[in-house]
């Protein structure tokens, strides 16, 4: 995303939302350039458009893969500001995705803090709604294997808890 072909996007909004982030569904070949670069230069692109165009607010669209895996977080205790993926777990983990998100939010909260811009962010665990592209995306996928009654397993890593058991009463909920 260049910056001077998103400025004439976003002048005269009074608040931006930022949704876009790689969800890499096969092997990562080069790391950088395929999900950590898009996800944080993208990000600061946004960031650095709105304060330009004196947008009030930026609501960035972050996702529960940003706070929800820290094997360290009490169990007992709820999730808050502090609570954050613990990035080092992440990525041996190879749970590059969450790497992704949590290094662009922490870029938006510090060029937020730093530059005035307010910034807004939010924690989906799913997100459905018309695909835009020709393929079927992660969130998607797990609606298709809820309604077809599967063993849900998102992600192949063995700690999330995405892995459950799918209820006839909740795929004849979804179904009607």
């Amino acid at each position: 995303m260049c910056s001077t072909t998103t400025l004439p996007a976003v002048e005269g909004c009074e608040r931006v939302f930022h949704l876009a982030t790689p969800v890499p569904e096969d092997k990562i070949v080069d790391l950088e350039s395929e999900v950590l670069n898009t996800a944080v230069k993208g990000t600061l692109n946004v960031l650095k458009v709105c304060s330009a165009a004196k947008v009030q607010k930026l609501v960035v669209m972050s996702s529960n893969a940003a706070v929800d895996f820290n094997p360290n977080w009490p169990q007992d205790r709820l999730k808050d500001e502090s609570s954050w993926s613990d990035k080092e777990f992440c990525k041996e983990n190879g749970d590059w995705y969450s790497v992704a998100k949590i290094t662009a939010e922490q870029t938006a909260l510090e060029y937020a803090d730093k530059n005035g811009l307010d910034v807004v962010t939010l924690y989906p665990p799913l997100v459905f709604g018309p695909l835009l592209q020709s393929t079927v995306n992660t969130s998607s996928k797990f609606l298709i294997y809820v309604i077809k009654g599967s063993l849900v397993r998102v992600c192949s890593l063995p700690y999330l808890p995405f892995v459950t058991w799918i209820t006839t009463s909740l795929i004849n909920f979804l179904l009607t």
